[in-house]
């Protein structure tokens, strides 16, 4: 997508190979900032900070870290099984920066499964290097599917409202291309209707701790000239009640086999509360965020607690310097707990790159029959 007109990605290899480049989102939206990583720990580093944050980013980013952890131990002149067990454990170091997200451990087994077919150390760089490009291209080709199937809906919407006003969505938290590697998953079929001439205006919400949503969504909204309006994150059941929201798309880090969804803190009132007004709620997934394993989200899926630093304060910029406020009294007790799990009753339908299906297993298996037999032995 676009950044001050110019199109980006949010990683990549830096052309000799060296390093991963990423994009610095702790920054925006007041600095836009390159940053190269050059080991496996920077890449840990990166992920654990939310440099790069957002399931499709993460599992990228891993991706590419796995190829940097390649290339470390074919300098130590590993060869064979020592090679792979050793890449394993930087594996295990990767999928420890962040629990929930699933793409994470999804993009490191790709590449130790792709890794372990070949023998020689240079060998087993190159198949990495490679699988890291296309878990890249791969991710940013399902967001842009996901945004042509998703387009029919706003268009249905459109031409339900007479084909005039604007379609007001109501999205939480960061499923845009900066969540991913390019489109991303929620913004994707709003920039589909951008680009067919529909008329979207979105209903960002801040999202609190971190407020992705004021400082990422709307900023990447803004670079696309996407219509939009940031609000704080307990406007939208008031919204829906005065029919100000027509549908509602959020993105999901661990989705299971049977369509409950873990997203961003707040997801769940979001449902409750469209559910409440009639208002269909979407979410909005590649397949690489389905968890293939859990039927029960709530029982199942672990919920990553943050330090509370990020409730008990917040940045902003002042006289054009980026600072850290307290909110709350020194030593007063915080709790941060950084996902929550909608049950699939709530889900309208789940946006995928294989079509729009029912948030149930039937409708999952529908669109993914392959996956039958590991969901049966389950």
């Amino acid at each position: 997508m676009l950044v001050h007109g110019q199109p980006y990605r949010t990683v990549w290899l830096e052309a000799g190979g060296e390093s991963v480049e990423i994009i610095d989102q702790t920054l925006l939206p007041f600095a836009f900032k390159t940053v190269r990583l050059h080991s496996t720990a920077e890449v840990c580093h990166a992920i654990r900070e939310m440099w790069v944050r957002g399931a499709g980013c993460i599992g990228a980013t891993a991706a590419h870290g796995m190829y940097l952890a390649a290339r470390e131990c074919e300098r130590d002149g590993l060869r064979g099984g020592s090679f792979d067990r050793a890449l394993r454990e930087k594996g295990r170091e990767l999928c420890a920066t962040r629990p929930t997200a699933v793409n994470l451990a999804w993009a490191v087994e790709r590449q130790l499964a792709a890794v372990a077919l070949v023998d020689s150390g240079v060998d087993k760089v190159t198949v990495a290097r490679e699988m890291a490009r296309e878990i890249a291209d791969e991710d940013a080709d399902f967001c842009r599917r996901i945004g042509e199937h998703g387009l029919d809906l706003i268009r249905g919407v459109f031409e339900a409202k007479g084909g005039k006003s604007p379609v007001n969505v109501l999205t939480h938290c960061n499923a845009g291309w900066l969540a991913f590697v390019d489109h991303g998953s929620a913004t994707a079929p709003i920039y589909a209707a951008q680009a067919a001439g529909i008329p979207v205006h979105v209903w960002v919400d801040e999202t609190r701790p971190r407020n992705q949503g004021a400082r990422l969504t709307a900023w990447e909204l803004g670079q696309q000239g996407v219509p939009h309006t940031v609000i704080v994150d307990n406007v939208g059941g008031h919204l829906m009640q005065h029919g100000k929201v027509d549908l509602v798309i959020t993105g999901t880090d661990r989705t299971t086999y049977t369509g409950d969804v873990a997203n961003k803190i707040g997801t769940y009132l979001k449902a409750l509360a469209a559910q409440d007004n009639g208002v269909p709620f979407y979410v909005a997934l590649p397949s690489s965020t389905f968890d293939w394993e859990i039927a029960d989200g709530l029982a199942g899926i672990p919920i990553e607690e943050r330090g509370g630093d990020e409730v008990a304060k917040i940045a902003g910029l002042a006289n054009d310097t980026e600072i850290e406020v307290n909110l709350v009294a020194k030593g007063t007790p915080v709790a941060n707990f950084a996902f929550d799990v909608t049950p699939a009753r709530l889900v309208t339908g789940l946006i995928t790159e294989r079509g729009v299906c029912p948030a149930s297993e039937a409708g999952i298996r529908s669109l993914f029959p392959e996956k039958a037999p590991s969901i049966a032995r389950v």
